[in-house]
This record gives C-alpha cells, sequence and structure tokens, in this order.
C-alpha cells in the first residue's frame, strides 16, 4: 500500500514565511507546528547567498527586517514566559545576542526602520479611553470584537517611534485613528490609517504625518491597502475604489495628492494584486510592494495562480515569477527571493538571479517520503456557456475499474480561490480513500470582476456552477459513485453546505464549518457582518427583510434529508457561534440526522493557525463524518 498523508503528519510541516532582503542576505521565518506541546514555534534563519542557517534560538520569534544598513535584523518575539506582551528585538546581523528594546501590551501589528536606522516605527494597538477596574464591558462602538484578536472596542492601533539605543518610545500618531501600514520616505512618515471603522469600515486612507498631526492624502473613498513614496511627491499605491463593494479587484495606482489625479496602473489584467488562493499550511505571507527600476513588483491571483508581476508607470505588466504555483512572500535585493508552493509541494524559499531560480531550502524535504494525489484539471462549461475551472485527485492508492466516494470542497470567502497551492485536508482525504472534488465557482477570485461579482445572487449561479461541477465530474470519471458523494467547506463553503443540503438531497453527508445560516444574525453579531450583508445581500434586515430570510440557509432547514455535523469554534467571531447553534436546534427541533462539534479556545481560522491537536480533531471529525455515510 501506497503511503498517503496522515492527519497527524499536519506536525511534520515547516512554514516557510516573512523574507526581508538586504543585497545577498536574506533573513526568513520558520514556525514550526509542534502536536506534542500543543503550539507554534518560529525561528529566524538567514541565507548569505550560499548557504541557509539558523540565526534565532528564541521559540517564537518572526518578521524581521534589516535595517537600512543592514548591520541590523529587528524582530518580534515572546521570550518572556511570565508576560503576555509582544517584545521588539534587535541583533546584529553579523550574529552575537538579541538586545530587548521595548515591550507592547497589545502585540506588534506591523514595523519599520526609520531612514537613519536610529529608530523603529511600531505599530500598536492602544486603549483610546480608560478602562473600568471591573469585569463588565461597557460598549459604545461597533466592531466590538474582532475576529482572532478579541475585544476591539475602546481601542486603536497608533505608531510609536522607537529609540534603537535606548529602547525608548513615543506616540507618533494621534488615538482616532487605526493605522496599519508605515513607510518612511525623505524624513517624513506616511501611514495608512481608517479613521471611522464604524460608519466607514471599507474605506482605509493615506497619511502624511506632519508635526504632531495627520493629514489625509486620500479622499476618504477607497480602501488603500499598500503604498510607496516616490521623490517627486507623487505614491504608488494598492487600493481598491470599491465602485462594485467587495468584489471590487484590489489594484495598483499612481497617485498625485496635489492634484487628486489617480490613474490605474494594472488596467490591462483584471485580477486582484494579492494572493488569495486556499491554503492550510502556510508560512506568514509578506507580500509588500517593492520599487525597482521604474517598476512596481507585486503578487496577483491570476486564476488557480498567485505570481509575481511587475507593472511601470505606463501601465505595462510583466509575469516575472510564474508557473502554477502560490508565491506567498517576496523581497528585493541584489535579487529576488521569494517563498512559494504548489499543490504537492509546501512552501520553501527560492531565489531568481541572473534569470535563473534556485530552490534554496528544504525543510519539507521529508514529503518526498509520501505519494501524494497530483490534482487532475479539468473544465466545465456550464449551462450559461461560462468555462469554470475545476480539478479532482484520485485515491492514493487508486485501482483502476474500482469506484470510490467522493467530497466536494468548496472554498470560503466567496472571493478566494482553489488552485495550486497546497491543502493537507485534501490529501488526507485522498490518502483515506476519497476522491476529492474542487473547483472555483462564480464568485471566485482570480477571474476578474464580472466572475467575482455575486452580489445579491448568492445561492444561485455560485449553486449551479457547483452542481454542474459535480454532475461533469461525475460524467467524465467513471470511477466516482455517483451514489456516494459527500459535500464540506468553510466560512461562504460552510454558508454553501448549509444551502445545498436545504435545495438537494444528491449527497449522502455534509460537513459545514465557520459558516452562515442566517443573514440577519450574521449582520447583528459578528465582526463585518454589519457592512458585509448590506454589500453582500443588500440593503439591511430593515429595508430587506425578505431578502436576508430568503438567502438565509435556516429557512430551508425543513428540507436537509443530509446528514449533517456542524464544526464551529466558540471564538468564531466573523461567523459567529449563533449561526452554527441555531441550524443545530433547528435540524434537531426538526427531528433531522444532525451533530455539532464546538471547539473552545478557538476561531475562523481553527483550520489555519488553530492549536494543533484541535486542528487534528478537526480532521478526524470530517474524515470519519465521511467515512461513516460514505463507506459504511
Amino acid at each position: 500500500m501506497a503511503k498517503g498523508l496522515d492527519i497527524k503528519d499536519l506536525g511534520k510541516f515547516r512554514l516557510v514565511g516573512n523574507v526581508d532582503a538586504f543585497r545577498k542576505r536574506l533573513v526568513f521565518q520558520v514556525t514550526e507546528i509542534s502536536l506534542e506541546k500543543d503550539d507554534y514555534f518560529s525561528r529566524l534563519y538567514i541565507y548569505d547567498g550560499r548557504k541557509v542557517r539558523p540565526f534565532t534560538a528564541g521559540k517564537k520569534d518572526g518578521n524581521p527586517r534589516f535595517s537600512p544598513d543592514g548591520k541590523l535584523i529587528a524582530f518580534t518575539s515572546k521570550r518572556d514566559k511570565e508576560s503576555k506582551e509582544a517584545e521588539l528585538y534587535v541583533i546584529p546581523t553579523d550574529g552575537g545576542e538579541a538586545r530587548l528594546l521595548v515591550k507592547f501590551k497589545y502585540g506588534i501589528k506591523n514595523l519599520r526602520f526609520t531612514e537613519d536606522g536610529k529608530g523603529i516605527a511600531v505599530v500598536t494597538p492602544v486603549d483610546i479611553e480608560k478602562k473600568p477596574k471591573d469585569d463588565v464591558h461597557v460598549i459604545k462602538e461597533i466592531p466590538f470584537w474582532f475576529n482572532g484578536v478579541g475585544w476591539v472596542y475602546g481601542k486603536r492601533s497608533v505608531v510609536y517611534l522607537v529609540d534603537i539605543e535606548t529602547g525608548r518610545k513615543r506616540r507618533l500618531t494621534p488615538k482616532n485613528l487605526d493605522v496599519s501600514q508605515v513607510r518612511f520616505h525623505k524624513g517624513r512618515l506616511y501611514f495608512i490609517a481608517q479613521e471611522d471603522r464604524e460608519r466607514k469600515p471599507m474605506v482605509s486612507d493615506l497619511y502624511a504625518l506632519e508635526g504632531r498631526k495627520a493629514k489625509r492624502l486620500t479622499p476618504g473613498e477607497w480602501s488603500v491597502q499598500d503604498f510607496i513614496p516616490l521623490d517627486d511627491g507623487t505614491f504608488i499605491l494598492k487600493a481598491n475604489t470599491r465602485e462594485r463593494g467587495i468584489p471590487t479587484n484590489t489594484n495598483i495606482y499612481h497617485y498625485n495628492p496635489e492634484t487628486g489625479e489617480m490613474r490605474k496602473l494594472t488596467s490591462e489584467l483584471d485580477r486582484s494584486a494579492y494572493n488569495s488562493l486556499n491554503c492550510d499550511v502556510r508560512g506568514s505571507q509578506r507580500a509588500e510592494l517593492v520599487f525597482r527600476d521604474g517598476w512596481v513588483y507585486y503578487v496577483a491571483t491570476d486564476g488557480p495562480r498567485a505570481n509575481l508581476f511587475r507593472v511601470n508607470l505606463e501601465g505595462k505588466i510583466e509575469r516575472v515569477i510564474g508557473g502554477d504555483r502560490s508565491v506567498e512572500s517576496f523581497a528585493i535585493g541584489d535579487y529576488i527571493a521569494f517563498t512559494a508552493q504548489d499543490a504537492v509541494t509546501p512552501t520553501e524559499l527560492y531565489v531568481l538571479r541572473d534569470g535563473k531560480e534556485k530552490k534554496v531550502t528544504d525543510f519539507n524535504g521529508w514529503i518526498k517520503e509520501y505519494k501524494l494525489s497530483k490534482p487532475e484539471h479539468f473544465t466545465v462549461r456550464t449551462s450559461d456557456g461560462v468555462e469554470i475551472d475545476a480539478w479532482i485527485m484520485k485515491p492514493v492508492d487508486f485501482e483502476p475499474g474500482k469506484k470510490y466516494p467522493a467530497v466536494l470542497e468548496i472554498h470560503g470567502g466567496p472571493k478566494t480561490a482553489y488552485g495550486y497551492s497546497f491543502m493537507h485536508e485534501f490529501h488526507v482525504l485522498t490518502a483515506k480513500g476519497f476522491v476529492v472534488i474542487f473547483s472555483n465557482p462564480r464568485g471566485s477570485d482570480g477571474y476578474g470582476e464580472d466572475f467575482a461579482d455575486i452580489r445579491e445572487h448568492y445561492g444561485e449561479r455560485d449553486y449551479q456552477d457547483l452542481m454542474e461541477v459535480v454532475d461533469e465530474a461525475v460524467k467524465r470519471f467513471d470511477f466516482i459513485d455517483a451514489e456516494r458523494i459527500g459535500v464540506t467547506g468553510g466560512s461562504y463553503g460552510g454558508f454553501m453546505t448549509n444551502w445545498i443540503v436545504g435545495h438537494t438531497n444528491r449527497f449522502k453527508a455534509a460537513v459545514t464549518q465557520r459558516s452562515i445560516s442566517n443573514w440577519v444574525s450574521f449582520f447583528g453579531t459578528t465582526d463585518i457582518g454589519y457592512f458585509f450583508a448590506p454589500d453582500q445581500i443588500g440593503g439591511d434586515p430593515w429595508s430587506n427583510t425578505d431578502g436576508y430570510w430568503e438567502k438565509s440557509p435556516l429557512k430551508y432547514a425543513p428540507n436537509v434529508e443530509t446528514p449533517l455535523l456542524i464544526i464551529h469554534s466558540m471564538e468564531d467571531y466573523r461567523c459567529w457561534l449563533p449561526e452554527a447553534l441555531q441550524f443545530y436546534t433547528a435540524l434537531k427541533h426538526l427531528g433531522k440526522t444532525v451533530e455539532l462539534a464546538i471547539f473552545p479556545g478557538e476561531n475562523h481560522d481553527l483550520s489555519r493557525s488553530g492549536k494543533p491537536k484541535h486542528r487534528v480533531k478537526r480532521l478526524e471529525l470530517i474524515a470519519g463524518w465521511m467515512e461513516r455515510w460514505l463507506k459504511e
């Protein structure tokens, strides 16, 4: 029998990411998943142009940045076992002891050296109002909590400047702005921040610090996500102008704050300027814009691929690093460094030098001992004439002439995508004898704005696409047992799983994860519901009561006949626990076959960054449910 990936092989993956470059040197982060200690441990490594070596020995070292002269590396850690605070360290690039500069109570979200290398700008949350001495939450704003963070009311992220020599810090930005990204140029601090996350939750602007005051440089209408100041006073912006709401592509622009002229550089490529591919064993991603010799370098999702592109100020676009793979992070020194993965190769570090690509790490070389099922691509011409990308993965021990049960996997978002990235979950299922079917239906990213825009039409064309993908798979691959097909998905994929079991009985088992069952409760209880639901469903629960209910899977609970397992996290503030509870209660009340698994201490990202033992349990539950109903 071939050796396929086991659930507990999760603990063997090494997550490579967060690469930074200075001339020939690279520094990057490698994270270990420890099943034994039920935790994640990370350290830094250096590549000097010839070989890779361990650089730090801490257990929680990450987010490395070279100083402008390359002599120091700043990084974050948590070496004080008694403290819950995030720690900022610097260490000589040539080696030596790491020196603690300062600690921050609520963590470090971003950091950047000043141009002279004497200071570090740190983005960190702070309290903007005095906290009560008791444990009562008195809330005056939305959002009041945020997935993976917890309570965020009464907090904003500000910029502190930390002195390299003394470790002293002073706040630079006002507390009314919620800062995300910082850069220095010609001695001036520029940053991205939200001013009104309650009434304009999708708007973030570019600011310049003038003395102690922040000057807004963009018009308060866009979502600015990254930027590069140019010497002539103009800016390169990575921004989303939101003409079509959330489905709008993020593009690269050239912006003049004096005239207000905003010129789209990436008009020729109707794709989002970020990586939206799904992966459950991903390293920390750092894919900030880089400007070199008149070219802006950026990652974009192009169908099932995430590649590195560059565009010049005339709008000419070139693909720098292509292939059927996912470029995760990149940096440019004397050459291009990048981390990448594909469907059968976990993330490693690569360099592109003089037109030649070289793989420089092999942290996941152990996987060569396993037999993996490689996704087989096929296309589906849907009933309205649009072509859909789809894939199947055969069981590891595939035997011609034998019939196999299958599982349809549905991605979240919906504006994300499946493609040439590594999914441990898929390999686990193929090792257990299942065919895995996955696709990019309408709503997915990577195929243009028209394709992605399913606002006010959830459960319509997207649902049809998925059903037609299954029809085509069964027709084309005679080894799929049409009477033994299951379905699963998370977030939007969980919504769609709920929708599917309320609208068809063709699936013999279903597992819904971190799902939406009721758009009204989603609107009022989650971190993004108050703006995501109006954008995607239309209006609010008062102006569009019928629409919210029509698009809620809970309405169709009486139709459900498929055995359903509901998996949800206790602290999932993106799709809060009531989404699972009310669907479970409704199905139990109606006498349906349903079970509920709740993971304490976990959030919306359980499958990607939850506690290792909980991630193992989740996979055991999914595989076990499918085996119970599709094999017995």
